[in-house]
């Protein structure tokens, strides 16, 4: 999961790992037997997974996300996933987004979380519809990911909204 798991795509030295569990409650336990591996449990959108990181919240090398594997996050993020894999195009245009977003956001990682949200969005109802772009859908899918009009080629990024 994440952009470590899109061969070619830039993505921060942080490894993200996604492990899917029959339900929350039954996966609890996991909590402390992680603990000596040094994973730290913090509850972020504890109704949705069990989220932890290594080593500590201050420096993160790795996230690890147990999420129910029926549940719509755990479906999303692997579509998610398996589109950046299968277009480059879009992979591309993530990486240009994330790029922008570093560089404005260096410092405030929920904007920079939120900033990639409308592309995520998009990307992933894209992959819902089983969208194969080739030939003149490449074109199609190029437009929705394409820069806001008159904007700097510096400062290009996915205009906002599907």
């Amino acid at each position: 999961m994440g952009s470590t798991a899109v061969p070619g795509l830039t993505a921060k030295p942080v490894i993200d790992i996604l492990v899917g569990v029959a339900d929350l409650e039954s996966s609890r336990p996991c909590i402390e037997l992680l603990a000596p591996l040094q994973y730290v449990y913090a509850p972020y959108l504890p109704d949705v997974m069990h989220w932890f990181c290594k080593p500590s919240p201050a420096s993160r090398t790795h996230h690890l996300h147990l999420v129910p594997s029926g549940s719509a996050r755990y479906i999303d993020e692997l579509a998610f996933r398996d589109y950046l894999r299968t277009h480059p195009d879009a992979a591309r245009l993530y990486e240009e987004r994330k790029r922008h977003l570093a560089s404005v956001h260096r410092h405030d990682r929920e904007a920079y979380t939120d900033g990639k949200g409308a592309f995520v969005r998009r990307t992933v109802a894209l992959a819902r519809e089983g969208a194969a772009p080739s030939g003149p859908a490449r074109s199609a899918e190029a437009e929705r990911f394409s820069p806001s009009p008159g904007t700097p080629p510096s400062r290009r990024s996915p205009s906002p909204g599907p």
